[in-house]
């Protein structure tokens, strides 16, 4: 009875141990191919991604970037869209405040950003340029009927906003440039994420003048007519467009497409397209 009964007790357990190593090798090839099936959604995520170029943008910055009807449309986004066409993927547009685009670069929630932005020491360090695809000229707009700031000599002067409470678009390069006390010295500068809540702030006398680039200062002035633009240019610069840092990769396609626009002169006819005629 001793001999059965271990014998049963035997069989048992071996019966047992099979049963806990199917249910073993089970968990085991489930497993695999929850895996398996986690890379695949995984893979065909990451290939879906990969087929949309993602652009961030300040649509307030005609004729660069402004909203025409629900779309962002502009110069910078016909840059865009040729740089997304050569690498064959769909453009998507994010519009966002100035300051939150060049964050979104950096911190990869965007591809690349094209929203008039000039290359600084300070952004050198942060994000990567590409070449440089338009001339920006500066100038300074004024009320009209009561201008606030008049040149002291025969050309603009950054002394000319000395004491004065000037507007800028927060994070642009006017921001950098008026901030710095070697190249002016104003009473307040005050900082805007759309020119339009700045306009409504000169003519209604809040603030002196606004310092921005030529052609979206033409498109303020020509919507606002009680204000104007004084003759003559504050500074210059060069708009390009940024990329996350070290991003060499998508870096030399940008680059590879603007070179070819410029030397057909794709971007003359793009800023011909967007600048309001006389």
């Amino acid at each position: 009875y001793n001999m059965q009964c271990k014998r049963i007790n035997i069989q048992n357990n071996s019966s047992g141990g099979r049963v806990m190593k199917i249910k073993k090798v089970a968990g085991i090839l489930l497993a695999g191919t929850m895996m398996i099936s986690m890379a695949a959604c995984g893979g065909k995520e990451e290939e879906a991604k990969s087929d949309k170029l993602i652009v961030g943008t300040e649509a307030g910055f005609a004729p660069y970037e402004y909203m025409k009807g629900n779309e962002v449309v502009g110069i910078d986004m016909d840059i865009a869209k040729a740089i997304a066409d050569e690498m064959g993927k769909e453009l998507e547009i994010k519009n966002m405040d100035f300051d939150g685009a060049l964050a979104a670069v950096q911190s990869g929630k965007v591809d690349f950003v094209a929203a008039g932005v000039s290359i600084s020491p300070e952004r050198e360090e942060a994000m990567d340029f590409s070449h440089e695809y338009v001339n920006s000229t500066e100038v300074i707009v004024v009320n009209k009927e009561n201008p606030a700031v008049t040149p002291a000599g025969e050309e603009l002067a950054g002394s000319d906003l000395d004491g004065k409470i000037v507007a800028v678009q927060q994070g642009n390069i006017a921001d950098i440039w008026v901030s710095n006390k070697d190249n002016c010295n104003p009473k307040e500068v005050k900082r805007y994420t759309k020119f339009a809540q700045a306009a409504e702030d000169l003519k209604n006398g809040k603030i002196d003048c606004i310092v921005m680039d030529q052609y979206p200062a033409e498109e303020l002035v020509a919507a606002n007519d009680t204000l104007t633009t004084l003759d003559g240019t504050l500074f210059e610069d060069k708009y390009a467009i940024a990329v996350k840092k070290g991003n060499k990769e998508l870096l030399d396609e940008i680059n590879k497409v603007i070179d070819k626009l410029v030397e057909e002169g794709k971007i003359e006819e793009f800023t011909a397209n967007h600048v309001q005629s006389e």
